[in-house]
C-alpha cells in the first residue's frame, strides 16, 4: 500500500516524553550551560529559546527527510516505518549525548534556512583561488556567462560560505595563484550612501560620499555601477564587481571607475532573520573594499602572489567576523618553499589588520625533507601547520596501503585539517562519544551506523553552488568521527593508546627513531568500528542508488559540541586534569543571575566591552587515574604517535590534531615531522600556554583549588534558570564567542 502524499517524518509527543523519562542526558559540567548559550535557537512565536529535546526533534526530523526515497509523489508505509524507527533511535543517540551531529547542525538542521541554503549543513569548504567559472550557482555577476572563468569566483566562494556560517580553507600554492593574470588596470573605487541611511555618518566616516551630492555632479555612463540590495548576495557581488574590473577578461566595458551604493544595507544592531543575530551596518564592508583596492591598484601590470591572494581572503574573513553571530574560520594553504607566504605573519601590522583571519599551512608530499626551517617557524608562532596532499590522494586509512589515486581530486583541506577535500566540497560531519555511548547502552557498532546514515543524508542537500554540487555528487564523502578518545580508550583498555617506543632506524634517513608501540586490543576495536561504518555506508547507499562514499572517517577537533557531553575534545587531551574553563557572555544573557544564584565567580571581561567572564571549575575524566595525562604534561612524541594510530586504523580522511609542546621540545619539531612523513595527512602545533595572560580561556589548578571552587557552586544552574524565568527565558541574544573545534583553530557554530 502506499500513501498519498509524500508528508515528512515526524517524531510523536508521547515518544519523546517517554524518551525523557527513561534517558538521561550525559551532561558534562559546562555541557548544559555551554547547549543553551549556543545552540539553543530562539522561537520568536514563543518569545523563547528551545529545549533540548526540541533541539533534537527539530535536527533529526530535520535530517531524516533529507533521503532521497521520501522526495516522490508516493512512499511506500514500510519505508515510512522504517525512517520512523530510525529517527527514534537517532533521538535516543543525540538526546542522551552518546553522539552528536556537527554544531552546524545541530544550529541548522530542521529549520526554514536548511531549505533555502542546504550548504549551512556543513561545517566547512575549500576552495582553490585560481580563476574559475561560476557555473550554474545561486550567484553570478551579470556581466559574467556562466561558463566564463572569473578571478573573482573563489572570493565569492568565499565570502557566501563564510556569511553562511562555514569555515573555509582556501589553497593559494604556486599551481593556482599562477593561472591567475596580470592585473590590468588600476580603478577608481566610489562608495555611495544616502544621507537618510542610519549609518550615513559612519559611512563617510571611512570614505563613502553623499549619493545625492556625488550624482548631481558625476556621470555614471563609462563606469561599473552596482546598487547593493540589503542581502548577503549583495555584499558577495559587490566585491566580485570590484575585483573583475581590474582585469580585462572580466570588463568588457573598459570601465576604470567602480560604483557601489551601500544605501540600502539595513543598519548596525538591525536582527538578521533566518541565521540569525543582528547586523553590522554596511561599514565593514566598505573597510574591505577599500582596502582589496588598494592591493589591486598596487599590482597594476604586475602578477598576484601568494600573499597577495591570503590578504584579499583574509579581509573576507575580518568583515566577515563584524557580522557579530557569524564567525569566520579560515586555512590557507601555500607552498612548502614559499618564504614569503611562511612568514607574511611576522609583519605585526598586517597580522593585526588582518592576517590574523587564517590559520596558514603548507602543501607537501612524502618526498619532502626541509622541515628545519619550518619547524622554526612553529617553535616561534605555532605556524604553518603541515598538509600532505599525495597521502591523502593516494591512501585511506596507511593500514590499507598505498591505493593509486583513490582520492585524486584532493586540493587542500577544511580549516582544522580532518577532511582532505577537492575543488569547492565541503567536510560532512557526525560524531559519537563511544566510552558516553557504551555507558548508555549502545553497540558501538549500531551508534555509529546512526551517525553514517546521518551524514549520508546531508550529501541530499540542495547546494548553491555548481562547483560544490559535482564534487559532493562525485565523492557523497563523510566524516564519522569519535570524540572522547582519551577517555574512552582509559576507560575500556586501562592503558593509553601508546604503551612504549621502540627504537628502530628509518630505512631513508638513516636515523634513529622512536618508534611507537601500540595497545593491540585497542588496534583490534577500532579497526572493527572502521569497519561497521563502511560496511553501514555500503548498505544504505545501495538503498539509495548511489555511489558509496570516497572516504568516511575522520576525528575532527570538537570544542562546544565536546564540552555538552563533557568529554575530551576529539583525539586531544585533556588541558589538564584539573582547571579553570572561562566562557564569557554579553552582560544582558539571562542565564548570568542564574549562574550567579548558583555561586559561579562572574566578573566583566578584560577584553571586550559589555561582556561578562564566568568561571567554571572543571575535572577531567580518570583525573585521578594513574595512567591520565594531559596536554601540560604528555609529550609531544606521545602525541605525533597517538595521531599516527587514528590515521592508520581509524580515519581515511584525516586526522584533525594540534600538538601542544613545551619549549624544551622544540628541537624534536624537525624530526617528528620527517618520521612520521609517512603516515600523517594533516597537523599543526602550539606552544603550550598555561594561565599566561589574564582571564585565560583555560586555567590549569591543582585539585585543591578545584575543590575549593566547586565547594562554593550551591546550586543546579538549568533548575534555577526555570525558577528565575519561569522555565522559558525571554529574550533573544547573541553569542560572544563560540568554537566547534578545540583551541579556537576553527570557531564554526
Amino acid at each position: 500500500m502506499n500513501t498519498a502524499t509524500a508528508a515528512p517524518i515526524t517524531l510523536s509527543a508521547a515518544f519523546i516524553k517517554e524518551v525523557e523519562q527513561t534517558v538521561t542526558p550525559h551532561w558534562g559540567e559546562l555541557g548544559w550551560v555551554t547547549y543553551k548559550r549556543t545552540y539553543a535557537r530562539w522561537l520568536p512565536d514563543q518569545q523563547r529559546t528551545e529545549e533540548w529535546p526540541e533541539t533534537v526533534q527539530r535536527v533529526v526530523e530535520g535530517n531524516i527527510n533529507l533521503d532521497p526515497r521520501l522526495q516522490g509523489d508516493t512512499v511506500s508505509d514500510q519505508l515510512r516505518a522504517e525512517l520512523t524507527q530510525e529517527a527514534q533511535r537517532l533521538f535516543k543517540l543525540i538526546y542522551g549525548l552518546s553522539a552528536t551531529p556537527s554544531g552546524r547542525n545541530l544550529w541548522i538542521s530542521g529549520t526554514n534556512y536548511q531549505h533555502r541554503n542546504g550548504d549551512a549543513l556543513n561545517n566547512c569548504w575549500f576552495i582553490a583561488v585560481r580563476p574559475q567559472a561560476y557555473g550554474d550557482s545561486h550567484i553570478i555577476p551579470d556581466y559574467l556567462q556562466p561558463d566564463q572563468k572569473a578571478v573573482s569566483m573563489p572570493y565569492s566562494f568565499m565570502f557566501d560560505q563564510l556569511m553562511k556560517g562555514g569555515g573555509v580553507g582556501f589553497s593559494v600554492v604556486p599551481t593556482n595563484v599562477a593561472q591567475i593574470p596580470a592585473v590590468d588596470r588600476s580603478i577608481d573605487l566610489t562608495i555611495l550612501i544616502d544621507e537618510n541611511s542610519q549609518s550615513y555618518a559612519d559611512s563617510v566616516a571611512l570614505g563613502a560620499v553623499n549619493k545625492a551630492d556625488w550624482l548631481a555632479t558625476h556621470e555614471l555612463q563609462g563606469a561599473r555601477y552596482y546598487e547593493l540590495p540589503d542581502t548577503r548576495e549583495g555584499w558577495v557581488l559587490a566585491n566580485a564587481n570590484l575585483i573583475d574590473a581590474h582585469f580585462d577578461q572580466t570588463n568588457p566595458t573598459d570601465a576604470n571607475r567602480v560604483v557601489l551604493d551601500m544605501s540600502n544595507i539595513r543598519p548596525k544592531d538591525a536582527p538578521i532573520k533566518g541565521f540569525g543575530g543582528t547586523a553590522s551596518g554596511p561599514m565593514p564592508l566598505i573597510e574591505m573594499l577599500f582596502d582589496i583596492n588598494q592591493i589591486l591598484n598596487a599590482k597594476q601590470g604586475h602578477r598576484l602572489t601568494s600573499v597577495d591572494c591570503t590578504d584579499l581572503g583574509n579581509l573576507i574573513g575580518k568583515t566577515v567576523v563584524a557580522g557579530n553571530v557569524r564567525r569566520s574560520a579560515e586555512l590557507a594553504l601555500g607552498g612548502a618553499d614559499d618564504d614569503a607566504f611562511i612568514t607574511m605573519k611576522q609583519d605585526k601590522k598586517q597580522l593585526y589588520h588582518h592576517r590574523w583571519a587564517s590559520n596558514n599551512s603548507v602543501a607537501v608530499d612524502s618526498e619532502f625533507d626541509h622541515y628545519g626551517p619550518i619547524a622554526d617557524a612553529i617553535a616561534q608562532n605555532g605556524e604553518p601547520g603541515i598538509v600532505n596532499l599525495e597521502l591523502s590522494r593516494h591512501y585511506g586509512r596507511m593500514a590499507d596501503g598505498y591505493q593509486a589515486g583513490i582520492d585524486d581530486a584532493v586540493e587542500g583541506t577544511n580549516p582544522c585539517g580532518e577532511i582532505s577535500l577537492s575543488n569547492g566540497e565541503p567536510c560532512n560531519l557526525f560524531e559519537v562519544f563511544p566510552g558516553v555511548a557504551e555507558q548508555q547502552g549502545w553497540q558501538l557498532e549500531d551508534a555509529f551506523e546512526l551517525g553514517t546514515r546521518f551524514a549520508k543524508r546531508v550529501t541530499f542537500s540542495d547546494y548553491d553552488w555548481e562547483v560544490s554540487r559535482k564534487a559532493i555528487q562525485k565523492n557523497r564523502r563523510i566524516g564519522i568521527s569519535m570524540s572522547g578518545i582519551q577517555d574512552w580508550i582509559l576507560d575500556t583498555f586501562k592503558t593509553r593508546v601508546v604503551t612504549g617506543f621502540n627504537e628502530v632506524k628509518d630505512p631513508e634517513t638513516g636515523k634513529l627513531v622512536a618508534q611507537p608501540i601500540y595497545n593491540q586490543a585497542a588496534v583490534k576495536q577500532v579497526d572493527a568500528l572502521y569497519h561497521a561504518v563502511v560496511a553501514a555506508d555500503q548498505a544504505y547507499s545501495d538503498d539509495l542508488g548511489c555511489q558509496p562514499s570516497i572516504k568516511h572517517t575522520t576525528v575532527k577537533p570538537s570544542g562546544t559540541v565536546a564540552k555538552l557531553a563533557g568529554v575530551s575534545e576529539g583525539m586531544h587531551f585533556h588541558y589538564a586534569g584539573y582547571l579553570i574553563q572561562r566562557i564569557r557572555f554579553q552582560e544582558s544573557d539571562p542565564l548570568l543571575p542564574a549562574l550567579a544564584a548558583c555561586g559561579y565567580h562572574i566578573e566583566p571581561d578584560v577584553y571586550t566591552k559589555n561582556t561578562m567572564c564566568v568561571e567554571f571549575p572543571v575535572k577531567a575524566a580518570n583525573a585521578d587515574d594513574p595512567n591520565f595525562a594531559s596536554a601540560g604534561n604528555v609529550s609531544i612524541a606521545e602525541q605525533f604517535a597517538t595521531q599516527a594510530f587514528l590515521q592508520t586504523y581509524w580515519s581515511d580522511n584525516a586526522v584533525s590534531c594540534t600538538v601542544t609542546f613545551q619549549p624544551n621540545e622544540a628541537g624534536e619539531i624537525a624530526d617528528l615531522l620527517t618520521q612520521y612523513r609517512h603516515t600523517t595527512k594533516s597537523t599543526s602545533l602550539l606552544p603550550y600556554s598555561g594561565s599566561g595572560f589574564k582571564q585565560a580561556p583555560k586555567e590549569p589548578i591543582d585539585v585543591q583549588t578545584y575543590q575549593a571552587k566547586r565547594a562554593e557552586i550551591t546550586g543546579d544552574v538549568a533548575q534555577v534558570f526555570d525558577q528565575q524565568n519561569n522555565h522559558h527565558d525571554q529574550k533573544d541574544i547573541e553569542l560572544v564567542d563560540q568554537s566547534d573545534c578545540a583551541g579556537g583553530a576553527c570557531p564554526i557554530r
